[in-house]
């Protein structure tokens, strides 16, 4: 039984939609209003838990419980569900792996071309990229309950590179030394994508200096 169905029987049993959103949200974390919509909860209902302190409200239509611990990476699973096609890129795709200093105030977030933006883009940046480069090297890990898609490793380094206009060349220069430093990727892998994603000239110089730096 899926865990909606599970949360629907338990709050059909004590009559209340308030109890069904504490069970869904529960199981699952953070939730959209058209989700907790779909599993029966009412938007009123949400409003009077929110106006008592028992849901807080990340951004316009999306849910947690109040007072529960937020995992270290929460602002991730927060930009999933703000944006379901979306996925996790550049600086936020760099501190997500642990190969960045940099302290991000959003989440970068890479759409397709023809993707609807949120509305509310506070605490988000977004980027637009070709479907075949967005559905490529992508890994997926649940936060909170929520599927999170994220690039891997390599080509968050490449794509540094390559948008290095929009974030900095310092904080691209910097994913790659702390890649090789920590062996996220191999000067191979790297070499690779760069090349797959035309930026080689760019990338090689610095592979070239670090590697010989030792």
């Amino acid at each position: 039984m899926s865990s909606i169905s599970e949360a629907k029987e338990s709050a059909a049993r004590s009559g209340s939609q308030r109890d069904l959103a504490r069970n869904l949200l529960e199981e699952r974390g953070i939730l959209r209003l058209a989700e907790l919509r779909e599993a029966g909860v009412s938007a009123a209902t949400m409003r009077r838990m929110e106006r008592g302190g028992e849901v807080f409200r990340l951004s316009r239509g999306i849910y947690r419980l109040s007072g529960v611990e937020r995992d270290s990476k929460y602002d991730y699973a927060q930009a999933a569900k703000r944006v379901p096609k979306g996925v996790v890129c550049l600086v936020s795709a760099l501190a997500f792996h642990e190969i960045t200093i940099q302290q991000h105030e959003w989440t970068w977030m890479a759409i397709g071309n023809k993707d609807g933006a949120p509305r509310d883009s506070t605490g988000l940046r977004i980027v637009r990229f070709t479907d075949n480069r967005l559905h490529d090297d992508v890994e997926t890990h649940v936060i909170e309950g929520v599927p999170v898609r994220v690039f891997e490793v390599s080509r968050t380094v490449v794509d540094c590179f390559r948008y290095r206009n929009k974030i900095g060349l310092g904080i691209a220069i910097e994913g790659l030394r702390w890649t090789f430093r920590r062996r996220k990727a191999s000067p191979a892998k790297i070499a690779c994508q760069a090349k797959k994603h035309r930026v080689w000239g760019v990338v090689q110089p610095y592979i070239y200096a670090l590697l010989s730096d030792g």
